[in-house]
């Protein structure tokens, strides 16, 4: 940095100062995104591996129910216990109860559904406005 006998700086030296300051700070700011990144990636993977693990307790709850019912049925409800028929009779309850389920999500993926509808709707009144303003001569030079 120069700085004249009169003790003021150049205006190519405030330039430089500016732009080295200017990098400078872009730098600080790339490193600061990168620090806030990785922490959201460690908590996002934190979060899903959480959501895994209740979600592989919920399931063997939902089976350990299923057997218990299963008993119960076969035990208490069913001639000389026959508890291959209570598991038949949950499998089909439960069978059904999927099909259901994955019917409507599939009706909820479908690419009909996720098509942006609104989006292309006014995409297709911009083209018509746009094409209206240049053909009816109301352009000004």
């Amino acid at each position: 940095m120069s700085v004249r006998q009169t003790g003021t700086r150049t205006i190519g030296d405030l330039f430089r100062d500016l732009a080295d300051d200017g990098v400078s700070l872009f730098r600080e700011e790339v490193k600061l995104a990168r620090v806030e990144l990785s922490a959201a990636a460690h908590a996002i993977g934190m979060g899903t591996g959480l959501v895994a693990t209740g979600a592989v307790l919920a399931l063997l709850g939902a089976l350990a129910t299923l057997v218990g019912v299963a008993l119960l049925i076969g035990d208490q409800w069913l001639p000389a216990d026959r508890y291959w028929v209570a598991a038949l009779i949950l499998l089909v309850i439960t069978a059904a109860v999927a099909v259901v389920f994955a019917k409507r999500g599939m009706a909820l993926v479908s690419p009909r559904q996720l098509a942006p509808d609104q989006t292309a709707t006014t995409l297709k009144e911009d083209k018509e406005w746009l094409k209206q303003r240049l053909t009816s001569g109301g352009t000004s030079n």
